[in-house]
């Protein structure tokens, strides 16, 4: 997505460097912005030396991550915006994405999200499915006064080594 999509879209980002191992993204609440986190992300992994396999497992969870703090956070309201901050250390890369949301609720069980796939009759709950099944660790339901936040944790790989 080049400046001339981002214009058209309408909407400010913003960039940040917090430390040397964080990077904070902030984006407007419309959908086609997950993907400058989801970007993002992937490019900050891949200098950290992840594998091509696990970089497509983070930019899928950040993307779900941040679709359902657009949706359900959020609620599509155009005011809002959605915080993601990344950062790499000890080899595991961590992604919190905030919205001014109450939180998830309860989270549909894996037996649940099965039948819905198999009837494709999908409702809801399949980016959080996603989500548990390509990260090592996440946390859905962590909320303050300011919102609700998300919490993914993607290990470099199995044996901790790089490429």
């Amino acid at each position: 997505m080049g400046e001339e999509d981002i214009s058209r879209m309408g909407g400010k980002i913003e960039f940040r460097q917090l430390d040397e191992d964080t990077i904070e993204v902030n984006l407007p609440s419309k959908i086609g912005y997950e993907r400058m986190a989801m970007e993002c992300s992937a490019s900050f992994a891949k200098i950290a030396g992840f594998r091509r396999e696990r970089i497509d497992d983070l930019k899928t969870a950040v993307a779900e991550a941040c679709i359902n703090a657009i949706e359900h956070g959020n609620r599509k309201h155009p005011d809002a915006r959605v915080l993601v901050a990344m950062s790499f250390k000890d080899d595991a890369f961590s992604v919190i994405v905030k919205d001014k949301g109450d939180g998830i609720g309860e989270l549909p069980s894996e037996a649940a999200i099965k039948a819905e796939v198999e009837s494709l009759d999908m409702r809801s709950g399949l980016g959080t499915y996603l989500i548990r099944k390509l990260v090592d660790q996440v946390d859905f339901n962590e909320t303050t006064k300011d919102g609700h936040t998300v919490k993914m944790v993607i290990k470099l790989n199995a044996s901790g080594e790089k490429e």
